[in-house]
């Protein structure tokens, strides 16, 4: 069994189980007014097979182990929320292609193996601050994502029946993703053939046509000594979203053989999520003696954490200790999200907390740039500016280097599609423009040409200290 919280009254761990956390205090949770169809679509939840493989799940850990030693860079980006309508090939590739050439990018920059995840097949739940809003002049039930309720306010009521859907489009997204990656999306001998879609920016293609070259050199180098092989032609393609409605997670999660058991020995058991490979706890729900806490501290899969303003930073211990008693490098991914102006002040006491304590160097810290930098504008539509959310990610790269720590990723919310989401950018996007292409019905995102401009920040950050190293030595 995973995980630990030691009751202060007993000084013992209490016993974890699937269901334990309805014990528990719990936010953001649906109250179902038909509890009977919820109890049916949680059975049929219970019998459908794994979404994703135990194997998996633990190859993945391997991964992240490598990156919170600094070996490997966590890429992490997909919708804010995601649609049943996004269950359909150009939108699924649109997004593998992104993901694909940002890896390509960073790898060209921080010379390290790139890790990919995505927030996408199965990120169909959103916590929201008020449970009602305002359509149209009038108070209706938020919309709290696809698995909840429809955007429609006409569909605003909460059905059961969604559970079974989404994990049937989360299924769907991801087997239309490993047939893609099979069939030779992610070649990394034809990196071109990805394409630059929508970007039409000439600075930003020459900096892309450099990655391509220097991949392409390195590929003809291993080739000519006979060191090519066949990760050249695919690449690992991770799944992951906000572990927020327990009564989905509670069913998926299976008690399973370990992968990583010796084969000369019976197999150990351990319990798996199989929704998705990774899951994290947001920000609303991270309390340590609440539900969400609760239920994940039992599951063996790789889990991130939102930490922003309100952490304080024994918090963080306390969540490790709790969520990661064995000290697993890598288990937990501390996902910082302060805002621009913000970051400076809160970032270092929390990297302090626990790489001087005897969690250091085992979790990935990992930088989100997004969810502290959003605001509204005239008409109250949401947006962020790329400014701001360029200066998150540009400070925290700074004061990880100043406190020796690594930036072990980025977490973003993006799509491949052309929308006018956030505002400035190499584009120049302003209030105007937002009404051109802003199609998320919740958070806005980065386009593929923002996304790709901060992910040249990156590069460019880690190519400047490989010079500096190098200089030095």
């Amino acid at each position: 069994m995973s995980g630990s919280s030691v009751s202060a009254a007993t000084g013992q761990v209490p016993e974890w189980t699937p269901d334990s956390w309805r014990s528990k205090p719990i936010k953001q949770c649906p109250e179902y007014p038909d509890r009977e169809a919820l109890a049916k679509s949680v059975a049929a939840l219970k019998r459908l097979p794994p979404i994703v493989h135990p194997r998996e799940i633990v190859e993945l850990k391997q991964h992240l182990r490598d990156v919170a030693q600094g070996k490997a860079f966590l890429l992490q980006g997909g919708d804010c929320a995601e649609l049943f309508d996004y269950c359909e090939q150009n939108a699924i590739e649109s997004k593998i292609k992104l993901l694909l050439q940002m890896s390509l990018v960073l790898l060209w920059g921080a010379n390290k193996r790139v890790v990919r995840i995505g927030r996408m097949a199965g990120q169909y739940a959103k916590p929201r601050s008020s449970p009602m809003e305002t359509v149209n002049g009038k108070q209706v039930p938020s919309f709290r994502g696809d698995i909840l309720n429809g955007f429609h306010p006409d569909e605003r009521e909460l059905d059961p029946d969604r559970l079974v859907r989404a994990y049937h489009h989360s299924s769907a997204t991801l087997n239309y993703v490993r047939a893609a990656i099979a069939s030779g999306i992610a070649d990394l001998s034809r990196p071109l053939d990805w394409g630059l879609g929508h970007v039409r920016d000439p600075a930003l293609k020459a900096k892309y046509q450099k990655a391509v070259d220097f991949l392409k050199d390195m590929r003809a180098f291993l080739h000519t000594i006979g060191a090519e092989n066949e990760k050249f032609h695919t690449v690992d393609l991770f799944t992951s979203h906000e572990g927020l409605l327990l009564e989905y997670e509670e069913p998926l999660t299976r008690l399973l053989d370990d992968p990583t058991s010796p084969p000369s020995r019976p197999p150990t058991k351990a319990y798996y999520n199989t929704s998705a490979h990774f899951l994290w706890i947001g920000d609303r729900t991270r309390q340590l003696d609440h539900a969400h806490v609760e239920f994940f501290r039992g599951i063996a899969n790789p889990l991130g954490v939102k930490v922003g303003p309100t952490t304080p930073a024994s918090d963080l211990l306390a969540l490790l200790r709790t969520l990661n008693p064995s000290r697993e490098p890598g288990k937990i991914t501390l996902i910082t999200r302060y805002g621009a102006d913000r970051v400076g002040e809160l970032l270092p006491a929390h990297i302090r907390a626990v790489e001087d304590s005897e969690y250091a160097r085992t979790v990935v810290w990992q930088c989100d740039p997004m969810h502290g930098n959003t605001r509204s504008v005239t008409g109250g539509i949401k947006t962020r500016r790329f400014s701001d959310i360029f200066s998150e990610l540009q400070q925290t790269l700074r004061i990880h280097k100043e406190q020796g720590s690594y930036l072990g990723g980025v977490h973003l919310e993006l799509t491949g599609d052309a929308v006018t989401e956030c505002l400035g950018g190499s584009e120049g996007l302003d209030e105007d423009d937002l009404s051109t292409n802003y199609t998320s019905f919740c958070d806005p995102r980065l386009n593929e040409k923002q996304a790709l401009e901060l992910a040249f920040l990156i590069a460019d950050h880690y190519r400047s200290e490989r010079v500096e190293e190098d200089c030095e030595s």
